[in-house]
């Protein structure tokens, strides 16, 4: 079975991907550090405690 040609980018596509990266902006399909640090977990281990329920009570 062939392989479909890979097809670029219109270069009006290739020129705002090009002026995105060049203001640090996010772009698709590309590592994204800012987005990793804003869903990152932000509880941290003992930052809220656990409620002690007797076994049985019902809760």
């Amino acid at each position: 079975m062939p392989v479909p040609p890979h097809l670029q980018d219109p270069p009006i596509y290739r020129d705002l991907m090009r002026a995105w990266a060049d203001r640090g902006r996010t772009l698709p399909g590309r590592h994204d550090p800012e987005w990793i640090r804003l869903a990152a977990p932000q509880v941290t281990r003992g930052q809220f405690s656990a409620f002690q329920d007797p076994r049985g009570d019902g809760r």
